[in-house]
């Protein structure tokens, strides 16, 4: 049987989708490896903390990873550690600027005091600084699961707010 011009054309298109698809996906693409680090503020205690992060995230499938972050909260008193899991998809088909939502599960181990959980969701963009490398700016909301303790330590049982994250792709 000889194979007619559209066949050939449509087992093409077939044959070429996968790479397309891994091509397009880039940096976000499956079996793909991210490195985080970030540095900010926050505050507990009624006292200013100093936050200093690092994390990896693996792409389970295009676009989709699982993480994990940590923090150490320094400068003031009780030292505070967080680890963070979390799932996160980056819409990595739009051009430009890559927007990603996520949801997380977070244990804060505070010095001398009991643990806090949280969970939460988050939500932003990635844009391209170099081949690899992608600075996010996003929103987070924050709810804790345990308030009456929560607010021994916050002010409040759920909080908003950015965050700035740098980001490299292996």
């Amino acid at each position: 049987m000889r194979a007619k011009p559209a066949h050939l054309a449509f087992a093409a298109v077939l044959a070429a989708s996968p790479a397309c698809a891994a091509e397009l996906a880039g940096a976000f693409g499956q079996g793909r490896v991210h490195v985080a680090a970030a540095v900010g503020s926050g505050s507990a205690f009624d006292q200013s903390y100093l936050i200093l992060g690092v994390g990896a995230s693996y792409y389970l499938l295009d676009g989709l990873n699982v993480g994990l972050f940590v923090e150490s909260w320094t400068g003031a008193s009780p030292h505070l550690t967080t680890v963070t899991p979390s799932l996160q998809y980056v819409f990595y088909q739009v051009p430009t600027v890559k927007p990603y939502v996520g949801v997380f599960y977070r244990r804060t181990s505070i010095e001398d005091r009991a643990d806090i959980n949280s969970d939460g969701v988050r939500a932003g963009v990635y844009i391209q600084a170099a081949r690899n490398a992608y600075i996010g700016f996003g929103g987070v909301y924050e709810s804790y699961l345990d308030c009456n303790n929560a607010r021994t330590v916050f002010k409040s049982c759920s909080t908003t707010y950015p965050e700035v994250s740098l980001t490299f792709a292996f």
